[in-house]
């Protein structure tokens, strides 16, 4: 038995076979032709060209009805590459100088510019080499021939083990069949990544050697919650897994029937459950899982699923549409959230940060690129015209920080006034309580704002001083630390004083452990991830808010993270006696 940590990006547990994809590249040797074999090897060319442009074209299609038109903008990337003058002048002038064939002309081409993307600082470019690897693939798959077998003809359920997977391969995969990914390489920003999020398929990257450690056939564990695969698990550890999901399943079956009852606890306090996505495509899914609306909408993965800037009409349609599903529902856009590890490239953003997550990020990205700035935020104001949203600004740290992003959005208002451009000018603005400075200063901010949205991710990781993303340290990242629900204690009861609304959105808010802990701090808004909903509003529909402060009282007199958890969890399982504990 051998465990692999990696990075969790698709929440889910697998237990089933493997199917390792073949990451060694095809071999494609150097072959010379006669000068006048020169136009039919162009010939070759252009009809391979011509039917790699259909297939992806047909994938664009695919992904459209999958997984929305936004992600499958990463297909429309795609198009513009093998469009490239510069690229494709280079393949006809080894074909037309050197007399060589059209796969050799095409492979030593595109290695070479995958390898001056492989080679950046920037994690982004990193993973542009990935895109022009796909492409050479499929190229020579129609040159040659060697274009590797679909994986949708498996004839069993199995987890997907690669080096690497291409956008192409992740949207094109069979969700009946592939029942997990399990990579080498990638990241949380990666294509992969938010492909394998939309599509449902529980995932985890970065194993760093899974390759090399797993053959075709052999058992295999993915736990997508924790980051983590498990070859060839012993006995025991099968036997946790399976009444883990055993015990998942019935208990999912049991909460179907809450998702269109209310979120209130048993002495009448009515609990707001929203949901947080990245796409409008996500909205319906939430409500089916019985969200009231959405109270975050993360803004920036618009540009992430895309290689070029999005103008502010496709802003401004993706925006509508949001709007439009949710019907009237709470809707919150979070501004451009970009930097650290969430990396975008195109226009004055292409900036390598030595300490991304302490860097030029977030609203101190938008506030030094004011153009896209206020590009998102037109886009965002003309949208406001169909229904009601809210705008907030995320890792505000400083007063300064706020007045001026406030500054660009009345300069906005104002530029559309004078073009007679119809917008709501009453739209609540907020901010994200994710810095310490800020939830020490909540009192200043509260003057100034008219919600808080408390954004556990970061919180936690800069008050413990933890990267979230480091697995050397993860053990020292906790929601249960006193410090951070010291703060979290802090700043509700300033906004509870001031009459500030105060919501909490973040992985520790759809935890159940922490919901009757977060209920006894004061908040009456959670906005979580959609799967999350059912469960954590079965514990709030079975305790009462007296219970939940008593737990809070008690939780404030431990000086350890470890107490918390284990006297959360015990508080849980006598609440819902018959819940999943996990597995180990």
């Amino acid at each position: 038995m051998l465990t692999k940590k990696g990075i969790a990006v698709s929440p889910g547990v697998v237990i089933c076979c493997a199917v390792v994809l073949d990451a060694q590249d095809v071999a494609v040797p150097r072959r010379t032709i006669s000068p006048k074999a020169v136009p039919a090897e162009l010939e070759r060319l252009a009809q391979a060209l011509a039917d790699s442009r259909q297939d992806i074209e047909k994938l664009r299609d695919q992904a459209i009805a999958s997984v929305g038109a936004d992600l499958a903008k990463i297909f429309d990337a795609h198009l513009a590459m093998l469009a490239d003058p510069s690229m494709m002048t280079q393949i006809h002038q080894a074909i037309e100088n050197e007399y060589v064939t059209a796969e050799f002309a095409a492979y030593s081409v595109m290695r070479r510019v995958a390898k001056v993307f492989k080679d950046q600082e920037n994690r982004y470019l990193q993973e542009r080499a990935t895109d022009i690897y796909d492409l050479e693939r499929r190229l020579l798959g129609h040159l040659i021939g060697h274009s590797e077998e679909s994986l949708n003809q498996l004839d069993a359920q199995a987890i997907l083990v690669a080096h690497n997977l291409t956008p192409s391969q992740t949207a094109s995969l069979d969700k009946t069949k592939i029942m997990g990914i399990a990579t080498d390489l990638g990241g949380r920003t990666s294509h992969t990544a938010i492909l394998a999020h939309a599509l449902g398929i529980p995932a985890v990257v970065g194993l760093e050697d899974m390759t090399s450690s797993v053959n075709t056939g052999d058992m295999l564990i993915l736990d997508g919650n924790r980051g983590q695969a498990i070859i060839e698990p012993n006995a025991e550890h099968l036997l946790n897994y399976r009444e883990f999901k055993r015990q998942q399943d019935a208990f999912e079956h049991t909460l179907d029937e809450l998702q269109t009852l209310p979120a209130t606890t048993v002495d009448g306090t009515e609990i707001a459950l929203l949901a947080n996505i990245e796409f409008p495509d996500e909205i319906d899914p939430a409500l089916a899982k019985g969200a009231v609306g959405i109270g975050l909408y993360r803004t920036e993965f618009i540009y992430l699923a895309s290689d070029t800037e999005p103008s502010e009409e496709e802003q401004y349609e993706a925006y509508s549409k949001a709007i439009g599903l949710l019907e009237g529902r709470p809707l919150t856009f979070r501004t451009l959230d970009l930097g650290a590890d969430k990396v975008w490239n195109k226009g004055n953003l292409d900036h390598v940060e030595r300490n991304p997550f302490l860097g030029c990020r977030s609203i101190r990205l938008c506030l030094q690129n004011l153009p896209v700035f206020k590009t998102q935020l037109r886009a965002l104001l003309r949208a406001s015209v169909h229904g009601p949203i809210r705008i907030m600004f995320p890792l505000i740290s400083n007063i300064m920080e706020l007045r001026q992003a406030k500054m660009v959005l009345a300069d906005v208002m104002e530029d559309l006034e004078d073009q007679e451009i119809e917008f709501s000018s009453d739209i609540p603005v907020g901010i994200m309580i994710e810095v310490p400075s800020a939830a020490i200063q909540s009192a200043v901010f509260a003057q100034e704002v008219d919600f808080f949205s408390i954004g556990t991710n970061d919180l936690i990781q800069y008050t413990v001083a933890v990267d979230r993303g480091n697995e050397r340290i993860a053990n020292l990242y906790s929601a249960a630390h006193p410090a951070v629900i010291q703060l979290i204690r802090d700043v509700v009861r300033v906004a509870n004083r001031t009459k500030t609304e105060v919501s909490l959105c973040g992985e520790m808010g759809g935890e159940p452990e922490f919901t009757m802990l977060l209920l006894g701090l004061g908040l009456r808004h959670l906005s979580i991830t959609p799967p999350a909903i059912p469960e954590v509003k079965q514990i709030i529909r079975s305790v009462s808010i007296e219970k939940c402060r008593r737990v809070a009282h008690k939780v404030a007199s431990y000086e350890t993270e470890h107490q918390v958890l284990n006297y959360l969890r015990t508080e849980v399982r006598r609440v819902l006696p018959d819940r999943a504990s996990g597995s180990s």
